[in-house]
């Protein structure tokens, strides 16, 4: 691992310090799993757009999916 320095607002550090106290986490823990689920997220935004723009470049077509009707299942 690295050390890294950061600045960061003095709100943001106490909400910070309130959190890990109440985790029993460090700084260096809570951050780096926040920088981590930042990641993540941002990955699923990537796929989603990817999604978004395969659909616009090829749109559902009417009746694409209508052979698997027969195949649903729903609770009752």
């Amino acid at each position: 691992m690295r050390t890294i320095q950061m600045t960061l607002d003095e709100e943001l550090i106490e909400a910070v310090d309130k959190e890990i106290k109440k985790t029993g986490t460090t700084r260096s823990a809570f951050a780096r799993e926040a920088l981590y689920a930042a990641l993540r997220c941002a990955e699923t935004k990537e796929k989603e757009q990817k999604h978004r723009e395969g659909y616009a470049r090829k749109p559902v077509q009417s009746g694409e999916f209508s052979s698997w009707e027969d195949e649903q299942a729903w609770a009752e």
